[in-house]
């Protein structure tokens, strides 16, 4: 096994697949109301989380799908889903990231086992890195592919360019992320497996927060109209969807935007 393959406790290392995206998870205020909403739109069960008590996993069918974390009060952080990239040193990408023109909002910080931060690249668009143990049955995780994310940007090429200097996507280091072109989009492999796509067109420079350049986080389910009326039974709103249609865009409670769509990313 590689170096730094494995964590020291066990597990998979943040280190074995830098630049991938290696979990998603909730900044949020309340911890039993987020759990109740997305029990009845997805069916999720949760379990504690060694990060403390702010911070829960989901669970499908004993498969580890997304966290939460209810710090967006303590922090003074917006409610918002978040897609975290593993990263070797959480310190060095945050300051590649800053290099860039991207700025820091929160971090790097110590959340044992690990490290972590919350970045937003040159367009303005919120996303999180780690460093160190990936959560236990990671590997369940990606296989299953419970998500997947996308960037809406107004320019993917460039985005390509910022992301792939900040996270060491088709770099010479063995075992990085490879970057494909398809079209107007760009579409990021780790190893044989799609991980994320970037995608121009979000957009003009609104100050509404819908139109701005942003991860998309994708749930694969089952039935999108259940989790529809689940969703407004729950307090949540339906921002996009035609009755009938394979996708929907969502808000919890709170106000979170997330993605159900009942195909698989490829």
């Amino acid at each position: 096994m590689a170096k730094n393959e494995t964590s020291g406790t066990g597990g998979v290392s943040s280190d074995a697949v830098f630049g991938a995206p290696c979990w998603v998870s909730l900044t949020t205020r309340d911890v039993e109301t987020t759990e109740e909403f997305y029990r009845a739109v997805f069916g999720w069960e949760w379990r504690p989380n060694s990060l403390g008590d702010r911070f829960r996993v989901a669970q499908v069918d004993g498969v580890p799908v997304a966290g939460i974390a209810a710090v967006a009060s303590m922090w003074q952080m917006a409610v918002a889903w978040t897609v975290y990239f593993a990263v070797p040193s959480a310190d060095d990408v945050a300051s590649r990231c800053r290099e860039r023109g991207g700025t820091t909002a929160v971090g790097p910080l110590s959340l044992p086992p690990g490290r972590a931060a919350l970045l937003a690249d040159r367009d303005g668009a919120v996303f999180g890195i780690w460093e160190g143990r990936l959560i236990t049955d990671w590997e369940m995780w990606r296989e299953a592919a419970p998500t997947f994310i996308r960037l809406h940007t107004r320019n993917a090429f460039d985005a390509a360019i910022f992301y792939g200097e900040v996270l060491d996507w088709a770099s010479s280091r063995k075992g990085c992320c490879e970057v494909q072109y398809d079209g107007d989009e760009v579409v990021l492999r780790s190893g044989d497996v799609v991980v994320a796509r970037i995608h121009s067109g979000a957009v003009e420079s609104a100050p509404d927060p819908t139109v701005r350049p942003h991860w998309q986080v994708n749930f694969a389910v089952a039935d999108v109209d259940a989790c529809v009326r689940a969703a407004r039974t729950h307090d949540g709103e339906v921002l996009q969807w035609e009755e009938g249609a394979e996708e929907a865009v969502l808000a919890d409670p709170d106000g979170a935007r997330f993605t159900v769509t009942s195909k698989r990313e490829p």
